[in-house]
């Protein structure tokens, strides 16, 4: 794929020159960089990242990768940074609107790029295929009949569209655009009823979530990516401002964007859960947003939920309009979430 025509989404993956494999992450980025999260690390780099590393490797190409065993934590993010700025400097940008570090690819290091959409064309196309690779595409036919979402509208993520998967790799779905994700979650919640899949519950979030299951043995998960047209805010729009710990009850006003990364959950009727947490009216937050995947589609309109986050101001650049809303997934706590009331 040529990447200058290349428009990034959440959840696009990319091969850098320097042999890193990585997921953009969200829809905003800076001119010359993207912001992403490091999914794979080559075997020659592993002593500089300074994390726990998962047992299993994978190879792509002739590269052997390694993958941290929680890719989401703030003490890995942290992680992260540091072996960045010691080894790789150019892999960093501060974002003056956030007055932070993140991790960034320059957009001049990336090689090649695995958008998931057309991966499950490729797939399609493929001529010789493996069991897994049949079991998948069995599994996109079920779903988009079932939903009455075409499979242009679905994609395939993970090992399975880099090619360097296992026989024991999971299908890793892909979902673009709103009422296409709730076609597809109200498809598999029939399939379920009828026995053609099952869910795995692993935890409560899993309970609340239900995106993971079993098709045949086999272990699949769908998550969701904005169409081109629902992605309406740009990079430097917004400038956001840290404030304070904060933790509190409210109740879900709208789960339309929920499902996304990051995921917003429109809120009211914040209620504090400790001396700490109680605010002022103006600094009410209306919205919560979660960078981390785990907490993506966990709460239908009208539940309550347990917010843990950091409160933020944000301002609009273009107007100055102001309001306020929590971050969880600010990666400078491990004690950020949420939770479903009823779950």
């Amino acid at each position: 794929m040529v990447v200058e025509n290349w428009v990034p989404m959440d959840g696009d993956t990319f091969v850098t020159s320097d042999g890193f494999i990585m997921n953009t992450f969200g829809y905003e980025h800076p001119g010359a960089q993207l912001f992403a999260f490091l999914k794979y690390i080559p075997a020659k780099y592993k002593d500089m990242f300074n994390v726990e590393m998962l047992e299993r490797t994978w190879m792509y190409k002739q590269t052997e990768l390694f993958r941290a065993e929680k890719l989401y934590t703030a003490k890995n993010y942290q992680t992260f940074i540091e072996a960045f700025r010691k080894n790789f400097p150019d892999y960093l940008f501060y974002d003056e609107n956030r007055g932070k570090e993140i991790i960034a690819a320059p957009l001049n290091r990336i090689e090649e790029v695995f958008i998931p959409r057309n991966r499950l064309v490729w797939l399609q196309n493929l001529s010789v295929r493996d069991e897994l690779q049949n079991k998948a595409l069995d599994l996109v036919e079920l779903i988009s009949n079932e939903s009455g979402v075409a499979t242009s509208d679905l994609g395939l993520h993970g090992s399975l569209a880099l090619n360097m998967h296992a026989p024991h790799s999971d299908i890793d779905l892909v979902v673009y655009g709103t009422d296409n994700f709730r076609h597809v979650e109200a498809a598999i919640e029939r399939l379920v009823n009828s026995a053609k899949l099952s869910y795995i519950v692993g935890n409560r979030l899993d309970a609340a979530r239900k995106f993971q299951g079993r098709y045949f043995g086999k272990i699949y998960m769908y998550n969701a990516t904005r169409q081109f047209e629902e992605v309406v805010v740009k990079f430097g729009q917004y400038r956001y401002t840290p404030l304070m710990s904060v933790r509190f009850q409210a109740l879900v006003d709208s789960d339309r964007e929920t499902m996304y990364r990051p995921a917003t959950y429109k809120i009211s009727g914040y209620k504090p859960l400790d001396v700490a947490s109680e605010l002022s009216a103006e600094k009410v937050p209306t919205q919560v947003v979660s960078n981390i995947g785990c907490y993506r589609n966990i709460a239908k309109q009208g539940m309550e939920i347990k917010v843990s986050g950091r409160l933020e101001k944000v301002e609009s650049t273009l107007n100055g309009q102001v309001f306020y809303q929590v971050v969880v997934g600010s990666a400078t706590s491990e004690e950020e979430y949420i939770w479903p009331v009823s779950i």
